[in-house]
């Protein structure tokens, strides 16, 4: 059965800018016959007359005139979609779907991201933060394109890549018992109240294993779900916390808060990149995998 296809519109308007079938089919380097053959499948498929024959050759209809302007539309409309493919192939253009645990959120995304945007400002990225584990599922499930997840055991099978190190810090308030100590181990706090983060966080998940170590349990009295909140809290006197050392610098002064140096090895922590296949990924995607790798 005969189709629209762009072909057929492409020679419709030769034919129309023409006048004539013979001299549109000798500019596209086809047969007049083949032409007249696909003017005539266009006007049975639209079921109205587009051509109207004189003894100079042809002159469109009413509809003839319509169709023309409708042809140019969507041919251009076609070559656009090929531009903007290319743009895509090239990386020029594209959407990267990112989740990211909360850490790096607070530290290290927004620059890097704002750097990234900057230089391609027709890629869109859509951020998700996510606990560490989901992160590293969602990359897994093909949810997202790009994970950053704290270093955590996840079992998933992605690639990694390092991406930043931050360390964590004890945080209480200027008048804690606690703050008077030039270094801690994690051991010495458990008899204080805390100020925690959900039980899904990575941070919440080595507290509770370094506590079980000590046969022990966090005597968590209040649970936030941002280190703003966090930080707020204690503030108000509602136990310590324990979050990356930058974090709370920023809220140190405002607050009155004092950061307490932890003396545990688990404190020191890698942040990672994760892709299901980094060569699979579009182009846009490999692009800010190489920016966040700051290669």
């Amino acid at each position: 059965m005969p189709t629209l296809d762009p072909l057929s519109l492409k020679l419709f308007i030769s034919v129309a800018d023409a006048g004539t079938i013979a001299a549109a089919a000798e500019r596209e380097h086809i047969a007049a016959a083949a032409v007249s053959k696909r003017i005539s499948e266009i006007e049975a498929l639209l079921g109205v007359p587009l051509l109207r024959r004189t003894n100079k050759g042809v002159e469109t209809t009413a509809a003839g005139d319509r169709l023309v302007a409708l042809a140019h539309r969507a041919l251009h409309q076609l070559d656009d979609i090929a531009v903007q493919m290319r743009d895509y192939a090239s990386g020029v253009s594209g959407l990267i779907r990112i989740a990211a645990n909360v850490s790096s959120v607070a530290q290290f995304l927004p620059r890097d991201i704002q750097s990234f945007a900057a230089q391609h400002p027709r890629i869109q990225i859509h951020l998700d933060e996510r606990p560490s584990t989901a992160v590293v599922k969602a990359v897994a499930d093909n949810a997202v394109d790009i994970g950053i997840f704290t270093s955590v055991p996840h079992g998933y099978e992605v690639q990694t890549f390092p991406y930043h190190n931050d360390r964590l810090t004890l945080v209480m308030r200027d008048d804690h018992p606690l703050a008077q100590h030039e270094a801690i181990a994690f051991a010495q706090t458990l008899d204080f109240e805390y100020v925690g983060l959900p039980a899904e966080t990575a941070i919440s998940q080595q507290l509770t294993r370094a506590a079980h170590a000590q046969a022990r349990a966090v005597n968590l009295r209040i649970q936030v779900t941002s280190y703003d909140a966090q930080c707020l809290m204690i503030a108000a006197g509602l136990g310590l916390g324990v979050m990356p050392q930058t974090v709370a610098q920023q809220q140190a002064s405002t607050l009155g808060l004092t950061l307490v140096p932890l003396t545990d090895a688990w404190v020191d922590r890698d942040l990672l990149i994760a892709v299901r296949s980094l060569d699979a990924l579009p182009v846009a995607c490999r692009m800010l995998v190489t920016h966040l790798r700051g290669e």
